[in-house]
């Protein structure tokens, strides 16, 4: 039976986009949540700008329809399902739009991410002050990989954690680059690629890990799987979203984005300290993410 030796504390990720929840730190969510804590994630926009991949729902997307972000609702829902956690978009549904990335003619648009300002700190302070969370999960001040509402979503969880005091921990999720490139797939899908060298968003170190057990890894694996139009799992099974298999073979489970550059799914996930209490960095054995925190 899992260990509840978490009931009490209260956790808030904060992600820009929906499936950034799962990607980044979706095995500590899972864990998290399984062992009693109360997860919330927080999801700053629809993703609207996205990509698609499969052939069904391609029309979907901004310069198309424009329906790509209603129809990722769906997928968020049903990741956040999968780990076990409350989910609630900031400033609720559609406040914000996604920015695209850095320099797209969507960044203009007012209703963009990067252009919400005080607004969008205020709609966070508003949950903090409402969940007071032991534990706040991020970016770093770069975003993780550049993307500008990544690194919005950085500015406004540091600046609605100081305007209200009610945040005890931050810490930002990362990838440890020897880890990356040690788990890569020996053999890619037809139509992958692999990741040129530095391609792949990493750090060379952090302060503390999540090992996810097999429980928390399938959960983590299964919900990118919930975000079929935008995480492709290259581990043979077809979707009705994408129909199409493929299957890589190495040490851990792949996967995709539209971009179809070939990444792993990591049996630990990484993160950094950003403010607030402080956390013993780890040698042998990680420090508990809300380790030296009081309920």
């Amino acid at each position: 039976m899992q260990q509840r030796d978490l009931a009490g504390y209260r956790v808030v990720a904060v992600h820009a986009h929906p499936d950034d929840e799962a990607i980044s730190t979706g095995g500590a969510l899972a864990d998290l949540a399984a062992r009693g804590a109360d997860v919330l994630v927080v999801t700053c926009t629809l993703g609207e700008e996205g990509e698609v991949i499969g052939e069904k729902y391609a029309h979907l997307v901004a310069d198309a329809a424009d329906q790509l972000g209603g129809f990722r609702i769906g997928e968020l829902s049903r990741a956040c399902g999968v780990l076990g956690v409350r989910q609630r978009f900031l400033g609720d549904v559609g406040r914000y739009r996604d920015s695209g990335m850095a320099g797209a003619e969507s960044s203009r648009n007012p209703r963009a991410f990067v252009n919400s300002g005080d607004a969008a700190v205020g709609d966070l302070a508003a949950i903090f002050a409402e969940e007071r969370p032991h534990l706040v999960l991020t970016y770093g001040p770069d975003g993780g990989y550049g993307h500008p509402d990544h690194i919005r979503a950085h500015e406004i969880t540091h600046a609605a954690a100081q305007c209200t005091g009610a945040v005890r921990r931050i810490l930002w999720a990362v990838r440890l680059r020897e880890e990356l490139e040690a788990n890569l797939p020996v053999e890619i899908p037809e139509g992958w690629t692999r990741p040129a060298p530095g391609e792949l968003d990493a750090v060379d170190r952090s302060d503390t890990w999540v090992e996810l057990d097999d429980r928390a890894y399938t959960a983590k694996v299964e919900a990118m799987r919930a975000h079929a139009t935008q995480v492709w799992i290259g581990d043979g099974y077809a979707s009705e979203t994408n129909p199409h298999s493929a299957r890589a073979r190495g040490p851990v489970t792949a996967y995709a984005l539209s971009n179809l550059v070939t990444q792993a799914v990591l049996r630990r996930e990484h993160y950094q300290f950003g403010a607030g209490v402080g956390i013993e960095r780890g040698v042998n054995a990680p420090a508990g993410l809300l380790s030296g925190i009081e309920k």
